[in-house]
């Protein structure tokens, strides 16, 4: 063999040992990274929709493509799906439990994305070769970031960062399939996450529900600001999120003693125990605001939160709360700082409903906000602000004196101003118009400054509110009994708007506009005062809650149940639809059919059948609503397509020159139908105009052919409000006929109890 021969012979052998040795690595290296179908499919499902929705398709469903003895299996619901959708083929992946616990293919993966976008099916790479293959883990979670694009660009699935102490492995009452974390609690079907207990994860979820466990970040973590609530010699109990953990104790006997009832930071390096950091400074006092940012507390001003930030219940059952939980002008609990920040708030005592705190809006009820305040003072007073130090800095007012504050007082810049005057009906407002003109106000005045101008929250106490929400609510010279109602009512309510600190960010609980109870419109009143006194402290209850005691002005001879608030509202069952009138009985849906005819009609038996706005009629052209009610185009028609209980008009559709509009609850209808420059022609044969909405949502509809052939819409209608509760001129019929407070609370609110609260008093 020649020297070239040799070469080559060489060069082949050295070829086949290298294609020999390239089989055997190939052959040995461990198969990639495998992905569950039924983990696939869950992602693939959420990535389109939400569990919830799975669930309901499968309730509704009542079928399944699985058997009838696998269909119980928790994937069922996201197969069942992609099924319907066309996500799965039930050739290529059969509906069976082998099938789910099987692996993801390149086939599979190919038809799920050709599914989302033709050129995502070519990304995947499957071919004949391959299509029956494995397809990679790796892979799979970038072709689904991309499915993720397209299918969900407003970004339903998020990714989380959080920590997790808990399943049902480690925490006997945690339900099944849950995972607690510190970011809130989240379902995992499907999912392996022990071995990841006190580790910092990154996952995807979708309202709730994990999705896929995409990085392990850290197994030291710290569990900040929990609550340790007891400890013995050998483990002490810490709250972390909504679940308890124990853990082992370890110290001096000085500081296992000081474990119980204290603020914790609690270390933990791969599941162990390593460090307990005690935080006990703790400081108090009347809480003035509440934002996502700080929380005011007086003599402290703004202090920020921490971004572990927790509201822990301390006194009876513990409970984890949040902030919208800490009540604005009561001290109720105690704060745990530490390093500059609010760690902690611990709730300590009960709410004794004493103090209520009312946001004043303009002249005209228009806004919250004032360009400036001009006030005189009734007696001496104190006026107090924060300086650039924090101190507090103090003034005498006397009797006499008038104020005007603006913005940019230096006096704003470090917090508010604050006027406490020494006696009663203290502070005049010369800047408010209301119904008696200048209003004046019991209890303090705070005033502050934000970028929209200044707001004025009255803070005075809550049987003093009554006295000024009573008259302003319903005319003093009605009959006592029926004040004595309203003055139960408008305390229960106000107990229950205290509890949703709806204006916590301005330090309020409520304003005094419609938009809860009208406050000081007009002047206390001897027998309104009266009313309140009599029923000191006396609220409504309903299985040891504050009940709901929704009232209105005028009912038409039928009242509506709580199903007009939605299916909250529903849930209320003292609010029952009935007749307003001696006897009161139930109203069903079969009584809706002979609405039109009775609300056309009188009824004599109804309590308030006398009152002019128990019956009530106008005309709507069809160019008003035309103009109102978009999508219709020219309207041409208009009917009531749908009634709640009671007869009130549930829904209403308008048909025009391009198809109807449907208009669902009675406050839509109302704002829908109405303008300011409709007359409403009382029964009495007075007429009110200026009215943006219909009175009620009690009405029928009558077409009509006005002048030039023009369509006009008749309506009849009957009542004054939404019809939920207590009618109040209803409860002046009652008392007018001889029943007693707790008779027309019971009549109204059936079911109810009237029970005496502690605490709520004027000091």
């Amino acid at each position: 063999m020649n020297g070239k021969n040799r070469m080559i012979a060489w060069t082949a052998a050295v070829v086949t040992v290298v294609v020999a040795l390239m089989a055997v690595i190939v052959a040995l290296e461990p198969p990639g990274e495998r992905v569950p179908r039924a983990q696939a499919f869950k992602a693939m499902a959420l990535a389109l929709t939400t569990k919830a929705d799975c669930e309901a398709r499968e309730e509704a469903r009542q079928t399944s493509y699985f058997s009838a003895k696998e269909k119980n299996n928790w994937f069922v619901k996201y197969m069942d799906y992609l099924y319907e959708e066309g996500y799965l083929d039930p050739e290529l992946t059969p509906p069976t439990l082998a099938s789910a616990q099987g692996d993801l293919t390149y086939a599979e993966a190919s038809h799920m994305a050709a599914c989302v976008a033709g050129r995502l099916r070519v990304q995947v790479g499957a071919n004949r070769h391959n299509e029956d293959s494995y397809y990679p883990a790796d892979e799979w979670r970038q072709l689904y970031a991309r499915i993720l694009e397209q299918v969900d660009p407003e970004g339903n699935v998020k990714t989380v960062e959080a920590i997790l102490y808990g399943t049902p492995s480690n925490l006997p009452e945690a339900e099944s399939w849950t995972a607690y974390t510190t970011e809130g609690n989240f379902g995992f079907q499907g999912l392996a996450l022990d071995a990841y207990l006190d580790c910092e994860i990154r996952f995807l979820a979708r309202d709730g529900e994990m999705i896929a466990l995409t990085e392990l970040i850290s197994r030291e973590v710290v569990y900040e600001n929990v609550w340790l609530s007891s400890a013995d010699e050998k483990n002490f109990t810490a709250y972390l999120g909504t679940a308890c953990r124990e853990f082992p104790v370890s110290g001096t006997e000085e500081e296992q003693a000081s474990l119980s009832g204290n603020l914790a930071d609690l270390y933990l390096d791969e599941g162990k125990l390593t460090r307990v950091t005690i935080k006990k400074d703790r400081i108090g006092g009347k809480v003035l605001s509440v934002t996502d940012s700080y929380i005011e507390i007086e003599g402290y001003g703004q202090i920020p939160l921490s971004p572990s930030f927790h509201v822990y219940k301390t006194y009876g059952d513990f409970q984890v709360l949040g902030a919208e939980d800490i009540l604005v002008g009561y001290d109720l609990q105690e704060f745990v700082a530490a390093g500059g920040e609010l760690c902690a708030a611990l709730l300590e005592r009960e709410f004794d409903a004493r103090t209520i705190r009312v946001l004043l809006m303009d002249t005209g009820f228009g806004g919250i906000f004032h360009p400036q305040v001009d006030l005189t003072l009734n007696t001496a007073a104190a006026l107090t602000y924060e300086n650039r130090s924090g101190q507090v800095v103090s003034s005498r007012l006397k009797a006499g004196e008038s104020l005007t504050i603006q913005p940019g007082d230096e006096r704003l810049a470090y917090g508010r101003i604050t006027i406490t005057p020494e006696g009663d009906e203290g502070i005049t407002i010369r800047t408010i118009e209301r119904s008696q003109g200048n209003p004046t106000y019991s209890g303090s005045l705070e005033i502050r400054e934000t970028a929209e101008g200044l707001t004025l929250v009255n803070d005075l106490y809550l049987e003093d509110y009554l006295t000024k929400v009573v008259p302003s609510e319903m005319p003093p010279s009605y009959e006592m009994e029926a004040l004595k109602a309203q003055a139960v009512c408008a305390r229960t309510y106000a107990y229950r708007q205290i509890l949703g600190n709806a204006y916590s960010q301005y330090g309020a609980h409520v304003d005094d506009s419609t938009n809860f109870q009208v406050y000081n419109n007009t002047n206390p009143d001897a027998r309104t005062d009266q009313a309140v006194n009599e029923t000191y402290g006396k609220m409504l209850f309903y299985g040891g809650e504050p009940a709901q005691t929704f009232y209105y002005s005028t009912s038409c001879g039928r009242g509506a149940d709580g199903s007009v608030w939605g299916s909250e509202g529903a849930a209320l069952p003292y609010l029952k639809a009935k007749e307003i009138q001696s006897g009161g009985g139930e109203l069903t849906e079969g009584d809706n059919e002979n609405f039109s005819s009775y609300i056309q009609g009188s009824d004599p038996a109804a309590y308030e059948s006398s009152f002019a706005m128990f019956r009530w009629e106008t005309d709507i052209p069809a160019e008003v609503l035309t103009a109102q009610i978009s999508g219709a185009g020219e309207v041409t028609d208009l009917a009531v397509t749908s009634r709640g209980a009671g007869g009130i008009a549930q829904e209403v559709t308008v048909t025009g020159s391009q198809g109807s509009v449907a208009v669902t609850g009675q406050s839509a209808i109302r704002s829908s139908l109405g303008n300011s420059a409709l007359v409403i022609r009382r029964q009495d044969g007075s007429e009110m105009t200026g009215s943006a909405t219909l009175p009620s949502a009690f009405i029928a509809v009558d077409k009509r052919t006005g002048e030039n052939g023009a369509v006009v819409f008749h309506i009849y209608g009957g009542g004054y409000g939404h019809g939920v509760g207590m009618s109040q001129n209803g409860a002046q019929g009652m008392a007018a006929a001889g029943a007693s407070c707790e008779e027309i609370l019971r009549f109204f609110y059936e079911g109810t109890e009237l029970k005496e609260i502690s605490g709520g008093g004027t000091g």
